[in-house]
Order: C-alpha cells, then structure tokens, then sequence
C-alpha cells in the first residue's frame, strides 16, 4: 500500500532551497557591476579604506564578494580601531597584545569609547542620581576607566 505524501507549498518549498544556478549572461552581467571581482585587491582595499565605519559595516553587506573582502583584510579595521585607541588606548593595547585582531579589537571596544567618550566630555556631570541616566551611559569598565571618568569630574 503506497502511502500519499502531503502537497508541499511550492513557495515553501522554495525558501529552503539553494537558488539555482544563474545563466551564463546573469553572472556576467552581476559580475560587471561588482568592482572588487573586476578591480585588483589593492585598488579595492584602497576604496573601502576611505569609508568612515558604518558605511564599511554597510558595504560588508551588501554582497557575498565585497563581505569577503571587507571581512577578511584586518588593514580596513585598523585605522577606525585607532581612532578609538584615543579614548580607551589601555584597552586597545592590551587586547592587541593579547592577540586580537584589529575587527575583533574594534568590535570589543567601539561601545566602550562611545560610553567613555562621553562621561569624560561631562555629559552627566548634570546627573545626581542614576535613575537620572539615560539607558545608553552605562557599559562594563574597569576600575582605571572610572577613575578617569572621576578624576576629570573633578578638575571641572
């Protein structure tokens, strides 16, 4: 006795399942619009090196090549990485010496030198009580971190 099998949703069914393989004149044509598969890699990096850090999230994705590209050249990650080193340089460096990658040591720290960027600014000196503080002025920091924050309270 043969057993029916239940009607899938053709839609369904499609969702799950790998695209299939574009013709010859498709691949060409998206080929052609995709600069990081027709210019060398140097040509690209220097491109991509000119985008402040969240146009260079955006780009990375924006397609499968240009995330590889993006994803995998720690030199586009390191100049923004530095731009935060000038608020949290302890912290850079010792992720850093510990091995991180520049992405990865950007990715640790961006929050962290926002938060930090705008306690030592006097952002909350107006503060008197913590119910008082915005949601976003909070992030996990060491000791040293709070004792900048403390001793520029001070000296204002």
């Amino acid at each position: 006795m043969m057993q029916k099998t239940p009607k899938r949703n053709k839609q369904a069914v499609a969702s799950h399942e790998e695209p299939a393989a574009l013709p010859a004149d498709k691949k060409k044509r998206e080929s052609a619009d995709d600069f990081v598969a027709l210019l060398p890699p140097e040509v690209c990096f220097q491109i991509f090196g000119e985008l402040d850090l969240q146009s260079l999230c955006n780009a990375a994705m924006t397609c499968r090549s240009w995330n590889h590209a993006i994803e995998n050249n720690d030199c586009l990650w390191r100049h923004h990485c530095l731009t935060v080193r000038a608020i949290c340089q302890r912290e850079i460096d010792y992720d850093r010496r510990n091995g991180y990658s520049w992405k990865i040591t950007l990715l640790r720290n961006y929050w962290k030198s926002k938060v930090k960027q705008e306690w030592l600014s006097g952002k909350y000196s107006h503060v008197h009580s913590r119910s008082s503080l915005p949601e976003k002025s909070m992030y996990p920091m060491d000791a040293d971190t709070w004792g900048e924050i403390l001793e520029a309270e001070l000296e204002r």
